[in-house]
């Protein structure tokens, strides 16, 4: 038995290349299969129980950009330090915010009483 958790791509049964749509689609379907309301059964199966645990991990590994694009990497460099002649990929991943602008600063607003003329 192995300590590391399954392959987030293997479990939700998508390619390693795969768009954010086809991963949510793909989270979706595994959802309604494995969840206690919809799945149908009232014996409490415990293995439908460890397999939705491991839909919602997986889900939360490859919904995230930054995740899945760390996880792609530590399973690259995995791979290269078991065969070395596995290609070094550059992956470029951009943040969502660009560079905070200086805040707007006001000084103390006063009123004045409209010039009458």
């Amino acid at each position: 038995m192995t300590d590391q958790p399954p392959d987030p791509y293997a479990v939700l049964g998508v390619a390693h290349d795969a768009s954010q749509d086809e991963i949510s689609h793909a989270f979706r379907a595994l959802l309604r299969r494995h969840h206690p309301d919809t799945r149908g059964d009232v014996s409490g199966d415990d293995t439908s129980d460890l397999a939705l645990r491991d839909v919602v991990a997986a889900y939360g590994v490859l919904r995230d950009p930054i995740r899945r694009a760390a996880y792609d990497g530590r399973q690259l460099e995995r791979a290269r330090r078991t065969s070395p002649e596995v290609p070094t990929v550059t992956v470029a991943v951009r943040a969502h915010r660009s560079t905070p602008e200086p805040p707007i600063v006001a000084g103390p607003v006063t009123w004045q009483r409209p010039a009458t003329g």
